[in-house]
């Protein structure tokens, strides 16, 4: 699953080893190993609680079907699955022999477990319960052990994306059952605070191929070795992973990631626009090869809080702020006041698309612009007809001023180190000044920017991205308007203090009453117009504004065999079968 884990807030797999000499731990291990950098530290080593990258999941834990870098389902832990005529019923055989990497067996009570008690469980405020909730009564799938390898789902009504929803990690039932059963001091299941990022590597039981071995916070890094137990082997019956070592270095600037490649001893980095060319002209002498996969598999956007309620009687946003963000014409002047195609040609040296729709364009449900999708090139004058027919008005200095005579001006907040995200908040800035509004660019911590759209909702605008998806409904917890991910007009989330006067629009709520009628829906050619009138409802009253989608490239060095480069999976979807020489 991908959308469930919000975007990415986008998970850069830039290679790098601040704080220690590559080359010298190189001469001294021969033990063959991928370093990897991550652009902060995970929140948590639970991935049942995982809701952003960089998280574990993709080394460490595998569920009931996977997806290759094409976007596929593939088995994983189970070998195989049956779906009943009815399309109510799937029984899934798990493989034969799996185990956790403490050498505990794999079973079927482990996905019992997994699923009645963790991810199906409504007392337990986990976001990823939305993308499992079907029709308009919002039910959820029941599950029940046939035997020690098979289990059968039972959904009340046909559920298109069921299968794909499968690929969760499966969840070690011997070592979090007693956290599911019970409760701290204050009442919350002692679940939420099992396997935080302090928790001793050791305690941390997976089934994926690497095990975490080390988290090192002095030279911010994590390590992850070998599992033992994994069940993969190949043709030859030679157990996989091949490469030993995963480490993952904590760099907080792209830039730093840069000259940690070009110095020689890192394995591979995203290709950022801005140094495509340097690194180019260097791919030979440098023994890399640029990969280049097409449209990146995310999306880039900017959002206006939404949010009308108030807390503690306090309003979430400035009152006149709110009126503006609320008016549809002031997000559609801005959408054409934001030159794209000069983003592209500056920011990311022509190497992007712009980007006009909620899906990525990988789906077979994306709605491409000559399909009829809206789309909003860059018009300012159009942008100027529009506020004015809102009620703004422009002063003598042609600042723009709304109908009580308040200067448009808003903070725009994006996730400081990100020089490319840094940058097209500077563009956008430029491009709104043209037609009157101020825009405070504030670049700000990760950390600090996910606990103002989270929680606090103390923001205006924010400039993030999100993960891509196949499957539409992997993006239900961004549409459904309790969703964790439903940040333009956020409903508060477990423990968070209540919030009092939240309104919601009507196309908000027929944007999620279409998520839930196309989830049900079996025919391709009706899901696919359900999702295409979701796709011209979001584009039509904007609650994201989207931007540019740069092409997804990595440089990877040509030691590593076995790259199979795609948007979707990256360089290392199929990490198992790497080699290093």
């Amino acid at each position: 699953m991908r959308r469930w884990v919000v975007v990415q807030i986008t998970l850069i797999l830039a290679i790098a080893l601040t704080g220690c000499n590559p080359v010298h731990l190189a001469n001294t291990d021969p033990i063959s190993q991928l370093v990897i950098a991550i652009l902060s530290e995970p929140k948590t080593f639970n991935p049942a609680l995982v809701l952003a990258s960089p998280n574990i999941i993709s080394l460490t834990y595998e569920g009931l079907i996977a997806e290759n870098g094409r976007g596929e389902i593939i088995p994983a832990l189970a070998e195989s699955w049956q779906i009943s005529e009815d399309k109510k019923h799937i029984i899934f055989t798990l493989r034969r022999g799996l185990k956790w990497s403490d050498g505990q067996l794999l079973t079927a009570d482990d996905v019992i477990f997994t699923y009645k008690d963790v991810y199906l469980n409504e007392a337990l405020p986990i976001g990823v319960i939305d993308i499992f909730r079907i029709g308009d009564r919002l039910t959820l799938p029941s599950v029940r052990k046939l035997d020690d390898r098979q289990i059968e789902f039972i959904t009340s009504q046909p559920f298109a994306p069921f299968l794909r929803a499968t690929g969760l990690p499966i969840l070690p039932r011997h070592a979090l059952q007693s956290a599911v059963q019970t409760k701290d001091k204050e009442g919350n299941f002692q679940l939420l605070r099992t396997w935080d990022n302090s928790t001793p590597p050791e305690q941390i039981i997976v089934n994926g191929p690497y095990r975490l071995e080390k988290y090192d916070t002095s030279g911010e890094r994590l390590i992850f070795r070998r599992n033992p137990y994994y069940w993969r082997k190949d043709a030859q019956g030679n157990r996989q992973p091949y490469i030993e070592r995963v480490i993952w270095q904590i760099v907080t600037s792209t830039d730093t990631s840069l000259l940690q490649f070009r110095s020689g001893g890192l394995d591979a980095i995203n290709v950022q626009p801005d140094y495509f060319s340097l690194l180019k002209q260097s791919e030979k002498r440098g023994d890399f090869t640029i990969y280049n996969g097409g449209s990146a598999y995310s999306d880039t956007f900017i959002s206006f809080n939404l949010n009308k309620g108030r807390r503690n009687g306090r309003p979430l946003v400035d009152p006149i702020k709110s009126r503006w963000f609320n008016k549809v014409e002031f997000r559609q002047g801005v959408a054409y006041a934001i030159d794209r195609q000069r983003m592209i040609n500056n920011i990311f040296r022509g190497l992007g698309e712009m980007q006009n729709s909620s899906i990525s364009v990988q789906s077979p449900y994306y709605l491409s612009p000559q399909a009829g999708l809206k789309v909003y090139n860059y018009n300012p004058e159009q942008a100027k007809q529009l506020l004015l027919r809102a009620q703004f008005k422009y002063n003598h200095k042609g600042e723009l001023l709304d109908a009580e005579g308040n200067r448009v001006r808003f903070t725009l907040i994006t996730n400081a180190g990100n020089k490319i995200r840094e940058a097209m908040a500077v563009h956008i800035k430029q491009d709104l000044s043209k037609i009157g509004i101020q825009v405070d660019v504030n670049p700000i911590d990760f950390s600090v920017l996910g606990e103002k759209l989270g929680n606090s909702l103390d923001w205006d605008c924010y400039l993030l991205g999100f993960g891509g998806a196949i499957e539409p409904n992997d993006g239900f917890n961004i549409w459904s308007l309790s969703g964790a991910s439903h940040t333009f007009n956020l409903q508060p989330q477990w423990g968070q203090t209540p919030i009092t006067g939240r309104e919601v629009a009507e196309w908000e709520q027929k944007i999620a009453n279409l998520y839930i009628q196309g989830a049900t829906e079996l025919d391709e050619t009706k899901r696919q117009e359900i999702y295409a009138e979701t796709q011209r409802l979001t584009q039509e009253y904007l609650p994201f504004i989207y931007l540019v989608n740069p092409l997804a490239m990595a440089a990877v060095r040509n030691k590593i065999k076995g790259v199979k480069y795609s948007a979707i999976g990256g360089a290392f979807w199929n990490i198992y079968e790497l080699i290093v020489k």
